[in-house]
């Protein structure tokens, strides 16, 4: 089995780069549905974020009031470093769970969705690394549109990344989503190709 990290900063296309990979036969393991069933009513992670956050991070019916969360967090690195210390550990155990699944199977090509791989120094845990990249106006842009938030709101979450350029050589691959959907249809199809060939040598982990 080839397992692949697909990563790139917030806005860049990542979730739809995973989308096309998917249609061409990958398993998709996404780090976000993960995050948020670690946090899911009921679970430890959700009574640990209550007890260092606050109650004020619950939605009324008892949830995680995302929205509220990422606003302490994206303007706080303390409280940033908190919750990744909080949720990453069940993020992680998640994730083993799910590529064990993969893995008993036989699926050929499993790809986790990590969008902060590099900042956790997760890169060399696996066989090949897939980087999604797009201009930061293009990715701000994206932000405001698409999710209905302010100019700066949408700079403290890039600014709350590692900027692209330093995770560039730690990727195996490079994916520029600057352009339309067509272009990045076809630079998938074209890194697909690629993938099936590191997936057919001997090197790639049992």
């Amino acid at each position: 089995m080839l397992h692949v990290a697909l990563t790139g900063n917030i806005a860049s296309g990542k979730s739809t780069v995973a989308t096309l990979l998917a249609a061409h036969g990958a398993t998709i393991i996404d780090a976000d549905e993960l995050a948020r069933a670690a946090v899911a009513p009921g679970t430890p992670g959700l009574d640990a974020v209550v007890e260092r956050f606050g109650t004020d991070v619950l939605a009324p019916d008892g949830s995680l009031d995302r929205a509220a969360l990422r606003a302490r967090v994206f303007r706080d690195p303390v409280c940033r470093d908190a919750l990744n210390a909080i949720v990453h550990p069940a993020v992680r155990r998640l994730r083993e769970e799910a590529v064990a699944a993969a893995h008993a199977r036989g699926d050929r090509i499993v790809v986790s969705d990590i969008p902060l791989l590099f900042e956790v120094g997760l890169e060399h845990a696996f066989d090949a690394v897939i980087l999604v990249e797009a201009p930061e106006p293009v990715r701000r842009a994206r932000i405001v549109r698409d999710r209905g938030l302010g100019a700066e709101e949408a700079q403290a979450m890039i600014d709350a990344q590692w900027p692209s350029a330093r995770k560039r050589t730690g990727a195996t691959w490079v994916i520029d989503n600057s352009g339309d959907r067509d272009a990045l249809a076809a630079d998938v199809q074209a890194l697909w190709t690629q993938i099936e060939a590191r997936a057919a040598q001997p090197t790639a982990n049992p």
